[in-house]
């Protein structure tokens, strides 16, 4: 839970930088932001999940 809102905030900071930064219309804005609830609701969702999850076990794990 913790980390898919720390993936939501990031990606909602990332959208409203490239809104202000005139890199990406509203209307585009508008229906990836739509995808993305769009998609959340479908069977394929809890892959996407676990791949993410996966992705941030790993980067975790890295030690410098």
């Amino acid at each position: 839970m913790a980390i898919s809102l720390s993936v939501v905030l990031l990606l909602a900071i990332i959208l409203v930088v490239l809104l202000r930064g005139g890199s990406i219309k509203a209307g585009p804005a508008v229906v990836a932001v739509l995808f993305g609830f769009f998609l959340a609701s479908t069977g394929v969702a809890p892959s996407i999940q676990r791949f993410l999850d996966s992705i941030a076990h790993t980067i975790n794990g890295i030690s410098f």
